[in-house]
């Protein structure tokens, strides 16, 4: 029997995006173990009930369950309704979802595929739900970015590849989008009881860019696997920003391995983080939340 200490998660309530398999999965899981009551979202019933089925096989308790594809903006709108209708509660939202295209793709908004889902998305929904994560009392918005932010560049003339694309610099720009977004969240709630941390899970062994992989992926990740982290391992450092005690009123850092690190220079640039803030808000009609 797990006594108090050991659960300081007890009485809390956490919605993890994405978290039908890999980091995800791992993530709610290791927070349910911690004594969370954990809400998890995934694009299909199927998939979001493996995930929930895992939930419990681990001997925690019955997770709420939602169904949204997050690339699109009506879907995130439904998903944040669905979700103040039935979490009286919200204590910590891990940002999770994300992906990898080689190829442009364009959501049911005509918006690259890779920029809607892995920004556009947890900015949207973080905004929509941000009244209900202030009134938990002490609340903590965990965004998972990656190291690739050191790579990335906010191109504001092209920012969604429709004069040149490639998968690799989506997805950089859109993991420096997830840091910029972080720090600017946590200075507009300076003073509230909601922090805002991003982090860099590691190389972990998943399906991520499977569904479009470019060449150097499908040449690297067979060889690279076995040195890859587990999802469990990789979710570790999610399971850390959402739930240890020490960080409670810790806002606007950029973790790995568990420990605050310096993100990249371009990071930090508060006039590109309130340009990208303003334009984000434009793309998603946040005046319409």
């Amino acid at each position: 029997m797990k006594q108090i200490h050991d659960r300081p998660m007890a009485g809390k309530t956490v919605l993890v995006t994405g978290a039908t398999g890999g980091i995800g999965k791992a993530t709610a899981v290791g927070l349910a173990a911690l004594g969370a009551h954990v809400a998890i979202t995934g694009r299909s019933h199927e998939r979001a009930e493996s995930g929930a089925r895992e939930i419990r096989a681990s001997g925690s308790a019955d997770p709420d369950v939602f169904v949204a594809d997050l690339s699109s903006q009506s879907e995130v709108r439904r998903l944040a309704d669905e979700v103040l209708a039935n979490l009286p509660r919200i204590d910590v939202l891990v940002n999770n979802v994300g992906g990898f295209w080689n190829t442009r793709h364009l959501t049911a908004d005509r918006i690259e595929h890779t920029f809607a889902l892995n920004h556009l998305a947890p900015f949207l929904l973080t905004n929509l739900l941000l009244e209900r994560l202030g009134e938990s009392g002490s609340a903590r918005v965990v965004t998972v970015s990656s190291n690739a932010q050191t790579l990335g560049r906010i191109d504001f003339d092209d920012l969604q590849g429709e004069g040149s694309y490639s998968g690799a610099r989506a997805y950089n720009q859109s993991k420096l989008a997830n840091v910029l977004f972080t720090y600017e969240l946590a200075r507009r709630l300076q003073g509230s009881s909601v922090t805002a941390n991003a982090l860099h899970p590691g190389v972990v062994r998943t399906a991520f860019g499977a569904e479009d992989p470019s060449a150097i992926q499908r040449l690297i990740v067979p060889v690279m696997r076995p040195f890859m982290k587990s999802p469990v391992k990789g979710a570790a450092t999610s399971v850390h920003v959402a739930s240890s005690p020490d960080l409670e009123q810790v806002t606007g850092r950029y973790f790995a391995n568990s420990k605050a690190r310096k993100s990249s220079e371009r990071s930090y640039d508060e006039a590109l983080a309130a340009r990208l803030w303003q334009t984000s808000a434009e793309l998603v009609d946040l005046s319409a939340a």
